[in-house]
């Protein structure tokens, strides 16, 4: 039986996710999608969905239908991840999927804690900062799906749940598990159906997951997931291990697919750019995702085999996206990029590429759909929350390794990092 279930709203969050998990001695498996069966063995199982940016209402019913599989599976609690960046709109998704997964657990109250210290996503008196600046100053603001303009996550959630927000301040997430613990008990009994909970440091976290010992249900980001195995420990419901990260080893070509418009992927392209072959796809000059894929056919022929990795990528500045979503509309311009991405990744798999990075939430959802990835093995990292993966999908049963990177992760070299 798993002893934690996990539901994640993108899949490069999962596998984040599942990544801090392994580092903490849990065997962790990232499923794909509300499960249909048998769940596999793991101490962790990571239910990655595509939910961040669907309607509320379909984010809610297939988050439920997770935790429906989780409960059957045995898991004794329950984190919903969300990213570092608390990506969403004044809508939803989060407080909607928090409210309903707190309402069908019964657990009454929740903290929200999306910090990640080492990635420079840390949480002060309720504002989230990436680096030194505030979320809405950080480019955020620009994003073109879930656009942060306000850094108050107490007022983000509030406008997206029914029930009242409140904070673990600073001040006592300092003090440690037994301070917060006593503050949730104050929140609680002010009626508070959330908390942010302040972390500027991994001991934060660290303490925010011991304290969180016997919450059914706990939101944030991975970072939040950092303390928790530890209170298994103590139960006696995990035994140390040391090799919770192995994975086979695999051979084949190497590529990776860039869909990703954050500053930090674009900054790993123009660094690729230099040193292996990269296509750089324009989406705004052709509009039209098989005459994309087939652009990228025709360019990889002869590549693969020089043996170095190619770099495949449809990235562009933020006026570029804004140019293609006026042009298209926003949702089809998203699925113009994704589609293209999918159906490249099939040609790359077909020629013989066996180790694969994506960058690219959106993007490496479509293409673990396309490849017909069911699930992932978890192994050791790359860069903080990224790690590599082993999956065994229906086009090459033999099994390849894959990493999926959200677009903000990752140093300058990433890419070349990934495969030395």
């Amino acid at each position: 039986m798993p002893l934690l279930g996990c539901i994640a709203d993108d899949f490069t969050g999962a596998t984040d996710l599942a990544s801090t998990l392994v580092r903490q001695g849990m065997r962790t498996v990232q499923v794909i999608g509300v499960p249909n069966g048998p769940l596999p063995e793991a101490d962790a199982i990571v239910i990655a969905l595509k939910s961040r940016t669907i309607p509320a209402r379909e984010a809610i019913a297939q988050s439920l239908a997770a935790c429906e599989a989780l409960l059957a599976a045995g898991a004794k609690q329950f984190l919903f991840k969300y990213c570092s960046t608390f990506d969403s709109t004044d809508e939803g998704n989060i407080g909607p999927v928090a409210e309903a997964l707190i309402k069908r657990l019964d657990a009454g109250f929740a903290v929200a804690c999306p910090a990640f210290p080492t990635n420079g996503r840390t949480i002060f008196q309720g504002h989230l900062f990436v680096g030194s600046a505030l979320l809405s100053e950080s480019g955020m603001e620009n994003h073109p799906l879930t656009p942060m303009r306000d850094a108050n996550l107490i007022r983000v959630l509030g406008r997206q749940s029914e029930g009242s927000v409140g904070l673990i301040p600073f001040a006592v997430v300092e003090q440690g598990a037994a301070a917060i613990r006593r503050e949730v008990t104050k929140l609680r009994e002010a009626g508070r159906r959330f908390a942010i909970a302040d972390a500027i440091t991994d001991a934060h976290l660290m303490a925010l997951g011991e304290a969180c010992a016997g919450h059914a249900l706990i939101t944030g980001g991975s970072g939040i997931a950092m303390g928790l195995p530890e209170n298994f420990r103590r139960a006696g419901l995990l035994p140390s291990r040391e090799d919770a990260g192995a994975l086979p080893e695999v051979g084949g070509f190497a590529a990776v697919l860039a869909g990703s418009c954050s500053r930090a992927t674009l900054g790993q392209i123009g660094l690729a750019r230099d040193q292996v072959p990269t296509l750089e796809l324009d989406a705004l000059a052709t509009p039209d995702a098989a005459a994309l894929a087939r652009q990228a056919r025709e360019w990889m022929a002869g590549k693969l085999e020089a043996g170095r990795p190619v770099v495949i990528a449809a990235s562009a500045p933020t006026e570029r996206v804004q140019a293609l979503q006026a042009k298209l509309g926003r949702d089809a311009a998203g699925a113009l990029v994704e589609d293209a991405m999918a159906e490249i990744a099939a040609d790359l798999v077909a020629a013989g590429v066996r180790r694969l990075v994506v960058a690219g939430g959106e993007t490496s959802g479509s293409v673990v759909q396309r490849l017909g990835v069911q699930s992932l093995r978890i192994g050791a990292e790359i860069d903080p929350g990224v790690p590599w993966t082993h999956a065994r999908p229906d086009s090459a049963p033999e099994g390849m390794l894959l990493a999926l990177k959200s677009g903000n992760f990752g140093a300058r070299d990433f890419f070349l990092k990934a495969f030395r």
